[in-house]
């Protein structure tokens, strides 16, 4: 059963200081890492490396954007542990402006891990975002979905394997994540880049949503330059009390749009 569940935020973006960056996958809005983010994904792992080897993370699950594979790939050699891509835990997009296209999507595992070797492609993602774009409510319900699936899944499949796990996503769905675990949907929270939010769960609780407390929410006491680039929902642009909209990726209007849950639970 899972005992400790760690969700940390991608390292600091290179697009956020250089604007001829250079998308490594040749996907859209997939910038890697500044040399930044690259140290304080170092940091990340050294924290990790340092806490008691009976608290570390045994498996880490990673958005498939670049920059979350970046920050996670230290800790994954530092510890000796695998990465799982899981598309549910990927970046959030607000709904697409009508006939702009779709939001992008990132590859497959299979795909990835000729980027990145410490992926074990063995994981099927059990989510996938609509590539249409949410509003914080859809957003809200796909943390509720992944944080309840995801769960569930690892039990089911690993047994008592893995007692500590880590995740690893984007600002906004780190938010939720935290939120769903909580059960706090109005939970007011910053989060900055590689910082770390720790749950552990209750002994009385049931179920996955609501059964956890948590130990630290959004911390940057690991980095030597603390949390920096914090961004809330509260940073949301509203207009006629709706998110606004977003371009999508021209010319992909007609592109597939798998999404949802890829497993069903009686619990959903």
């Amino acid at each position: 059963m899972i005992e400790t569940i760690y969700i940390a935020r991608h390292g600091f973006r290179l697009n956020w200081i250089n604007t001829n960056w250079k998308s490594p996958t040749g996907l859209p809005r997939d910038p890697p890492l500044a040399a930044y983010g690259e140290a304080q994904a170092q940091e990340l792992a050294a924290y990790f490396l340092a806490i008691p080897e009976e608290k570390r993370p045994t498996i880490i699950l990673s958005s498939p954007y670049y920059r979350c594979l970046q920050t996670s790939k230290p800790t994954s050699q530092a510890l000796g542990v695998p990465i799982y891509v899981e598309h549910g835990l990927s970046e959030w997009y607000s709904p697409v402006a009508p006939g702009t296209g779709m939001h992008p999507r990132p590859s497959s595992a299979a795909v990835m891990q000729t980027y990145f070797s410490e992926i074990d492609p063995s994981w099927s993602s059990i989510w996938y975002p609509t590539r249409r774009g949410e509003d914080v409510e859809a957003l809200h319900e796909r943390a509720n979905g992944v944080s309840d699936l995801l769960v569930t899944e690892i039990e089911e499949r690993f047994g008592v394997k893995h007692k500590n796990i880590l995740l690893v996503s984007h600002a906004a769905t780190v938010i939720v994540l935290c939120r769903a675990l909580l059960a706090q949907p109005d939970l007011p929270l910053r989060v900055g880049c590689c910082s770390i939010s720790e749950f552990s769960r209750k002994s009385d609780a049931s179920g996955v949503l609501g059964a956890w407390e948590a130990k630290a929410l959004a911390s940057g006491n690991h980095l030597k330059e603390g949390a920096s680039r914090d961004w809330g929902l509260e940073d949301i642009q509203i207009a006629n009390g709706k998110v606004i909209s977003d371009q999508g990726v021209p010319g992909t209007q007609e592109e597939e749009d798998n999404c949802g849950p890829q497993i069903h639970r009686s619990s959903l």
